[in-house]
């Protein structure tokens, strides 16, 4: 029975990729693998900004302290998504979410070190990223949690390391790959390719979902105050 992993290196997909530019491997210098290395990270680096990329998820816990408005964020974070605050009730820890806002929305707050149970968050999405929370903790809490995507991590050609995408993103990668080396090294081909590299990196995205119902509500919060 045949496995179900194909997991190429980094340097067999960069030959692939090489070869669909027009390159035969035999041809191929040091300032082509230069291209390539440059090339993968700056393809990697805007996929990272394409949408929700599912593999580069992970959950956040940060240890909240009392009347503390600002926590930094890993670098390499491009967007919070869910977030919740952990309080101890008894032995029991119950999770409360907590929503986002906009800067606008966030500048428009007259007292931003009011204390209280945080209801909502900003992300300060600078070359240093922090979170602002508001109300301010108060103490009652425990932590703060959340979901971040990060970017895709750099590419390595030694020692046989696989780029960091899933299966199913991996002819998107090599087509997407030799259409930035064709711009380089084959321009006649350049445009082919990267129809193709557009082509399959739609198919892939339609696997980077959550198959989940989506429910949509009126905020009738306003009604009641």
């Amino acid at each position: 029975m045949a496995g179900k992993t194909f997991s190429p290196s980094m340097a067999e997909l960069t030959l692939y990729a090489f070869q669909l530019a027009g390159l035969r491997p035999s041809s191929l210098l040091q300032e082509h693998i230069e291209s390539a290395r440059m090339a993968t990270n700056m393809l990697l680096s805007t996929w990272s900004a394409m949408g929700v990329n599912l593999w580069e998820i992970d959950l956040q816990t940060v240890p909240l302290v009392k009347e503390q408005e600002s926590y930094t964020v890993p670098n390499g974070t491009v967007q919070v998504l869910d977030a919740y605050i952990t309080i101890k009730d008894g032995g029991r820890s119950i999770d409360r979410q907590i929503m986002p806002i906009s800067r606008s929305e966030y500048a428009t707050y007259p007292n931003k070190e009011q204390t209280g149970f945080p209801t909502v968050f900003w992300f300060e999405n600078t070359l240093t990223p922090v979170i602002h929370l508001w109300p301010v903790p108060d103490g009652r809490e425990v932590s703060f949690n959340y979901y971040r995507m990060s970017v895709i991590g750099a590419s390595d050609m030694q020692g046989g390391v696989m780029p960091e995408i899933p299966q199913y993103f991996i002819e998107a990668f090599a087509l997407g790959l030799s259409a930035r080396l064709a711009a380089i090294w084959s321009p006649e081909k350049a445009a082919v390719l990267k129809a193709a590299a557009d082509e399959a990196y739609s198919v892939a995205a339609t696997a980077n979902i959550e198959n989940t119902e989506v429910y949509i509500a009126p905020a009738l919060g306003g009604y009641y105050r």
